[in-house]
């Protein structure tokens, strides 16, 4: 055999090896790969299948019907699924993953984790308050079902049917933490009483239980709507109704009575750990309750400042507080009629969708209205809220706005409102994210609270480059909204961590913004039924204008607000910490 001839059959072993070694790798990388999307599936599937409600809300489908499940069984077998699935979660090796997955891999095993670390805590007890609980999920949910088909309605008959053991089942939970002496703070439980009477009004035909079968599809007949109408109106009636009322006498006669007084996380078993836990899961940063207290207060004096300066420049002749007194009480800056209110946040929201292709170079293909936050809850809700569309189901995403009590609704607020709760705020960043690009619908729907509410805030000081807070007041809005989330960082953290009462919180809010004194208490009622989720706007925002001022710095002359803007939002939302990776590997290629 010649040496030419040896050489060749030497390459061609070499190669022939070199391609088994690349092939096996290429098994290898597909195997985990493989894995780990049927993992996603598996956690998907398991999360759809136990909050049924959860899935109406993203348009999975099959699970119309259904409610979840909130007995202490359930709870349990939960919680031995999540483990489950970290477990499994761990054992994909990561190394050989395309690295666009590996983030994938990581976002989910964090969240994964800290759901897990926060199951040694008593959550699962609290499952009703002003804000929240079977009185208010049962309406929600059937206003925002499907009605495209004869079906839609049936599922929307058989969830009603189902209403009367689920309300059982809460039930059974909440007298298991009472014995326990584990329930949400009583100030919190004030209204919720009259909100289950709102749902059964003694006029059954103006409950919303039966309100919500309208809109039937012109693919049914007059004899199947005259059914559907009948037979919920028996259900509501017979099943529903009574299933209520029996919540409301354990509430009234039980619960309320021996509920806890005390409005602080901490005054629980274990509760100071407890709300750390709450804050890092929130925020999404290691942030200490001490080391957020002490931002909020700096945060406070800074805005104070600015907005001590900007009551000076309107030439107003008075003191901060004869100022707010001022915003508080003119009739000039409040709407007569809801009408007139929601119109005029439509009327801001139609001013801002020109401005955002300036900023952004993507924006989401979904649209969005604005209404109005039911009449049954909106005493106890907040000023607005968000809710994301479902392109699966046909429905738009929508900015709900509080008209209760027209005299606390003042119209310096709604530019900074708007911009928050639509665009270039909550809808965008919501939508965006499930619109993402061959991205599975488990990483779509991941949320994290210091990302979103963060987003929220910092959308709300676009508005100066968008053409927004032009008159004294309405910039002076977009500073009591800044003042608002700085101010939580300090009351939250004051009740949960420091002892601070409900009435000092009241005054240290009252003292510092324009808000009125019903939204404050509104407000307060809020952070105290919720522990630490107020803590996310603020620390979120700070975080992007941080980074924001970073590549400019960074960029120079070169720096791009739309390519910025896109940067942040390619990959949904992420916890601050591995977005502020992101970016600054953005910036370092």
């Amino acid at each position: 055999m010649t040496t030419r001839l040896k050489i060749k059959q030497n390459i061609g072993f070499m190669i022939f090896f070199a391609t088994l070694f690349i092939s096996g790798c290429s098994i290898d990388k597909q195997s985990e790969s493989s894995k780990l999307q049927a993992l996603y599936d598996d956690i998907w599937d398991h999360q759809m299948i136990t909050f049924p409600t959860y899935a109406t809300y993203v348009g999975y489908p099959g699970q119309n019907h259904r409610w979840s499940d909130p007995s202490l069984d359930a709870k349990k077998a939960y919680e031995a699924s999540r483990t489950s699935f970290l477990e499994r979660l761990i054992d994909i090796k990561s190394e050989d993953l395309p690295e666009d997955q590996r983030l994938g891999l990581k976002l989910v095993q964090k969240s994964l984790s800290t759901q897990i670390q926060g199951f040694k805590f008593p959550e699962k007890f609290i499952l009703i308050h002003q804000r929240s609980g079977v009185q208010q999920d049962i309406p929600d949910i059937l206003s925002v079902m499907s009605k495209n088909s004869k079906s839609d309605f049936d599922d929307r008959l058989m969830r009603l049917k189902n209403a009367p053991e689920y309300i059982a089942k809460t039930i059974d939970v909440l007298r298991a933490g009472l014995e326990q002496g584990i329930t949400p703070p009583k100030i919190t439980l004030r209204d919720v009483p009259q909100q289950i009477m709102n749902t059964i009004p003694s006029d059954i035909n103006l409950s919303p239980l039966l309100t919500s079968f309208n809109n039937f599809p012109t693919n049914m007949t007059g004899e199947e709507i005259d059914q559907i109408k009948e037979d919920a109106k028996i259900v509501i009636e017979m099943q529903v109704y009574p299933a209520f009322q029996d919540l409301y006498d354990f509430l009234v006669e039980e619960y309320i009575p021996n509920a806890n007084e005390s409005i602080a996380l901490s005054d629980n078993q274990n509760g100071s750990e407890w709300y750390r836990h709450r804050a890092r899961q929130f925020t999404t940063t290691d942030l200490s309750p001490e080391e957020i207290h002490e931002l909020g207060l700096k945060e406070v004096a800074r805005i104070k400042n600015e907005m001590d300066n900007m009551i000076t420049n309107s030439g107003f002749n008075g003191t901060f507080n004869e100022f707010t007194h001022f915003l508080r009480t003119d009739p000039q800056f409040y709407a007569k009629t809801a009408e007139e209110l929601l119109a005029g946040y439509r009327d801001i929201a139609k001013r801002a969708d020109p401005e955002l292709p300036k900023l952004f170079g993507k924006l989401p293909r979904m649209p969005y209205g604005v209404i109005e936050i039911p009449s049954y809850a909106a005493k106890s809700q907040t000023t607005a809220f968000y809710r994301g569309g479902s392109e699966k189901d046909g429905r738009a995403g929508y900015f709900y706005a509080n008209t209760y009590a027209l005299n606390t609704r003042p119209k310096w607020e709604m530019e900074a409102l708007t911009l928050h709760e639509a665009m270039p705020g909550h809808h965008l960043q919501i939508s965006l994210a499930k619109e993402l690009p061959e991205t599975h619908p488990l990483l779509q729907n991941l949320s994290y609270t210091g990302f979103v509410e963060g987003w929220g805030l910092y959308a709300e000081s676009l508005g100066t480059e968008m053409g927004f807070y032009k008159d004294p007041y309405s910039k002076f809005g977009q500073l009591t909204y800044e003042m608002w989330r700085a101010v939580r960082l300090v009351v939250d953290t004051g009740m949960h961590y420091f002892g601070w009462s409900r009435e000092k919180s009241i005054n240290y809010f009252a003292s510092n913004t324009a808000k009125s004194l019903h939204d404050i208490e509104v407000e307060i009622d809020r952070y105290i039924s919720w522990p630490g989720q107020a803590l996310a706007y603020k620390i979120g925002e700070l975080k992007f204008k941080e980074l924001r001022r970073r590549s400019k710095q960074h960029f120079g002359d070169k720096f791009n607000i739309r390519d910025f803007h896109d940067e942040l939002h390619k990959r949904g939302a992420l916890p601050l910490d591995i977005l502020e990776d992101q970016i600054n590997d953005w910036m370092s290629q």
